[in-house]
Formats: structure tokens, sequence, C-alpha cells
């Protein structure tokens, strides 16, 4: 199979040309009056590994069934897909078990696909998606409704054609983390809230979400034996709102609906600063047994857990063992950053502690990159958020790690920290990083960013958000659309694929995507966006 890759133009335009005469042809015999035509199979969100165009289109139709191979998690991949495409085509797509290989067809075999990986076959006859998991199914199931128009994604019946270009795909993750953080701290989001930002991450393949569950401004989930965490902890944020705070059955809804879409939810407990939500709550976590009043600023680096006090690790014992329970992924992230409150031998103290906490609860510690002033624990991931001009003492300490075993998740503020304006004229968002427009956010190179980290080192990036100044969904939309889709690709495209001109092109193309779905984007000047 040769890909079709984004710096031969040369092939692309070729390949493109086929692609519209094939399609051209076909509508001619199929549909004269509407004269339909299919995108190139390489123009999906994030690139995929290779693409070859071959063939003629696959026409959806009131006859079309989507039939799965395999046991009950496929059946429900199905149903997905039937309930993303039955509002826009009108049609009834029965999902079916097994039986013919006409329709949409999705089934597991084994093969080179990965945990999360994919091959999609199309033509006349019908569309095939393989994988060795239901994880890489539901993936190639994000590629097929990007081959489909735009419409496809509106909530009531359009008038078609719907065809998927004919030809194979075949794709697979560079990385195994590709996250979003949700700073529900700051300002709290309801459930359906945070499930409908976990839609729109999984239409582009991201994989976890990390809840930033704790900050000075408001804690966000009920723990039952420190229960004024959330009843009085998360009864304000910024600006002095209500607040709000997950009860275990929110958040364990959240963790099925995530689950649903193949994310894996990264709990944050921000420790030992960004904790003043808890010292208000509890006078016994100070060091002077005096609780601070309630917090809904925005300034950071004045608030520590008191490291001296043997209730403290209680405090860390109760919150991770009833986080751990209510969690079944892999990770709890244990915040660390900004802990200016907190002098560097307590904070080594406090970090010796806590970690083993998490390991005996069966979690594998996550920390912002400060965590590498002290000794992460083995297995332990940092999350380097440091900005092109953090100074080589600090990027030599994480990149040290790096070299001794330490993961590496890459959130560079100043490339895709969401919440940063994308110019001063920005009405949404903070700039203490700079601004960042959607090339900025998309144009480096992960492997390779981080100076003295081997590219072993890396295991993927992640995209947060903060909330300081973000409060509806369409907020969070308007600083994540366009630049997450960007952030999606660098964690799951081949280097090779990486080209900001060629990418530019296919961002684009997902704006009437947006419209049909919803989403309130920012209309970035570099991107050439199709006139209304």
């Amino acid at each position: 199979m040769r890909p079709l890759r984004p710096h031969h133009r040369t092939l692309r335009l070729l390949v493109s040309l086929l692609l519209v005469a094939s399609a051209g042809a076909f509508a001619t015999a199929a549909a004269p009056a509407e004269g339909p035509r299919t995108a190139p199979l390489d123009r999906v969100i994030p690139a995929p590994v290779s693409a070859e165009a071959g063939g003629s289109p696959y026409r959806v139709t009131d006859r079309t069934r989507i039939r799965v191979d395999g046991p009950a998690e496929v059946h429900r991949i199905g149903d997905y897909l039937a309930g993303v495409l039955r509002p826009s085509t009108g049609y009834p797509l029965p999902v079916t078990k097994g039986g013919g290989a006409d329709g949409i067809r999705l089934r597991l075999a084994k093969g080179p696909y990965g945990a999360e990986g994919y091959r999609l076959d199309s033509g006349r006859g019908g569309v095939t998606v393989t994988a060795a998991k239901p994880a890489g199914l539901f993936h190639g199931v994000q590629t097929l409704r990007q081959l489909l128009p735009a419409a496809v994604e509106r909530d009531t019946v359009q008038p078609g054609p719907w065809l998927v270009p004919g030809g194979t795909v075949q794709d697979s993750p560079r990385y195994g983390w590709r996250g979003a953080m949700l700073d529900v701290s700051r300002h709290f989001f309801t459930v359906d809230q945070v499930k409908r930002y976990i839609d729109q991450l999984a239409l582009y393949k991201i994989n976890k979400l990390h809840l930033h569950l704790s900050d000075d401004q408001g804690w966000r989930i009920a723990i039952d034996s420190w229960p004024r965490l959330a009843t009085y902890g998360g009864s304000t944020q910024v600006g002095g709102g209500p607040g709000g705070f997950y009860t275990k059955d929110d958040y364990r809804e959240i963790v099925r609906h995530a689950a649903s879409r193949y994310l894996e939810v990264v709990p944050e407990i921000d420790m030992p600063g960004h904790t003043n939500a808890a010292l208000a709550s509890y006078a016994e976590l100070n060091c002077d047994g005096v609780a601070p009043p309630l917090y809904t600023g925005t300034a950071v680096g004045f608030s520590s857990l008191c490291v001296d006090k043997e209730i403290t690790y209680d405090f860390v014992d109760d919150v991770v063992r009833e986080l751990a329970a209510l969690t079944p992924g892999r990770y709890l992230h244990i915040g660390g950053d900004e802990a200016h409150s907190t002098s560097h031998e307590d904070y080594v103290r406090f970090m010796e502690r806590v970690q083993p906490i998490v390991a005996g609860y069966g979690k594998t510690v996550v920390g912002w990159h400060q965590l590498t002033g002290a000794t992460p624990a083995p297995g332990a991931l940092a999350q380097y958020w440091g900005l092109d001009g953090t100074a080589a003492a600090e990027k030599e300490q994480v990149a040290a790690a790096a070299r001794n075993g330490t993961g590496l998740v890459l959130s560079p503020a100043d490339r895709i920290y969401l919440d940063m304006k994308y110019d001063a004229r920005t009405p949404l968002g903070l700039s203490w990083a700079g601004y960042v427009d959607a090339r900025r956010s998309y144009d480096w190179d992960p492997g390779a960013y981080l100076p003295g980290a081997p590219a072993s080192a890396v295991r993927g990036v992640e995209a947060p958000l903060w909330s300081e100044t973000l409060e509806t969904s369409a907020h969070l939309e308007y600083m994540a659309f366009p630049r997450l889709p960007g952030v999606a690709e660098l964690g799951w495209s081949p280097v090779s694929t990486h080209d900001w001109d060629d990418y530019r092109s296919r961002l684009a193309a997902q704006g009437p995507r947006w419209e049909a779905l919803g989403v309130d984007y920012y209309r970035a000047p570099e991107v050439p966006w199709p006139s209304a």
C-alpha cells in the first residue's frame, strides 16, 4: 500500500482528480441531478497512516444495514454509529449480527492493528471496518463519519446523497496518550456539559479525559469521609458563582460515558498547593489550625497543605482511596505544580509520602512536571507544561527524569494550553503564555520538543483547558476549536504526515461539520474556511 503524504502534493492532486472523476461517473449513473462528489480518503483529522484511493464509492441508502461481527461491545459501537447517522439520513439503518458483506460492517479480527488501530475498506458493495480491539473499531467509525458529508452530523433529515469514497485506510496511533484536560474547579461544569465535551473529543480519537477536580476555588468530587470538601469547598467558583460538585453517581456517569467513547478518565486532586478549597473546609488541615475563607480570585501559589501534620496524610489516603475506587482507569493525577508556599524540602517529603499511597490503591502517579524536582515513583508520568522560554535548568531537570525512566506527557503552555488567547482581540482566555493561534498549536513535533529528553520517553500529548474565564459550553468550544484537532493529530498521526499547509486545508473542511454539530468555533484567519 502506498500512503498519501501531505508533502506529495502532485500525487495528491492526481488522486483527488481520479476520485472526483470516479465519483462523478458514479453520480451520472445513480443520481444525475445531484452530481455528488466524495472527499479524498486522507482528508480526515487526524491524518491516517496510509490511504489508498480505488474503486467506486459506497452509497448509504435506506437499504443499508450496519452488520456487527463480534461480542456485545461491537454491537454497542454499531448502535452508536446508527445513532449518529439516523437523524440526518432518515434511514432505519438496522444493526444486525453477522451475515453478508454488504452495508457497513464492523468486525474484530487478528491483524497488525494494535490496541487502537483499524483498517477501513470502502467500495460499491459496502464499507468494512476491521480492528483487533473494540477501541480500534470505534476510531475507525470516527474516520467513517468524517468521510461522509458534514451534514451527516445534523439532527434533522438532510437531502444527501451519502457517499463514502472508495479505497482503503490503514491507521494506528503514534502515541498511546492523547489527552484533553478540563478544569471544572475554577468554574464548575455539569455532567451533561462534560459529556458533550467528551463526544467532541471522541470525534478526533482523543483517548484520555483529565479532570482537574480540585483547586483553590472549588472542590468538585464528593468524598464520604470528608463531606465538607464538596458541600462547603465546592460551594463557589471564580467570581463568586454557586459552584457545584459531582456526587459519586455523577462521577460514575462521566466515567461510563467516557468509556463508551473509549476515553479513560484521569482524575486530578492537586497537592500540596492549589488547596484553598480543602483548607477552607477543614481547619485541621492548616498548620495553624485556622481555616481560611473560601477563595474566588485567580491568583496562584498561596496555599499549601501542612506537610508536618499526620492528619494531612490521613486526608490524602482517604481521598485517594475513595477516588481510586470510583476510577477504573490506570492513572491518578496528584498535581504538584505552583506549590510556592511549600519549601522544596517539604515538597520532596510530601511527594515521598503521597506517591506510595497512590500506588497502594493500584494507581499510577501522574503529576505536573514539578514532580521531577522530587523523585518520581517508578512508572510515574510527568506532565510538562513549560514554555519555549522556560529556564534551561528546569527543562534539564525534566529531561533528566525522562532519561531515568519517567514518562512524559507534553502540554507546553505556549503551544497547546487551549485557554490561551488566539490574539489580542480574543474576548476569552488568558495570555500569560503568549498568544496561541491554530498554526502555533499544531506546528511542533512532540518527539523532538524537549532538549535532552529521549523520544522514547514521550508517552503523548495533552491539551489543557483551564477555566478562569470560561463558564459555558460555548466558551469551551470557542477556545478548543480549531486548536484541539491539531493536538489530536500530533498525538495520533505519523510525523511524516506533518505539514501545516496540508493540515489547514483539512482543518477548514471541519468548519461545516462543527456548524452541523452546533459547535461554536473560532474562525482562525490563518485557515481558509469555506464561505457561508
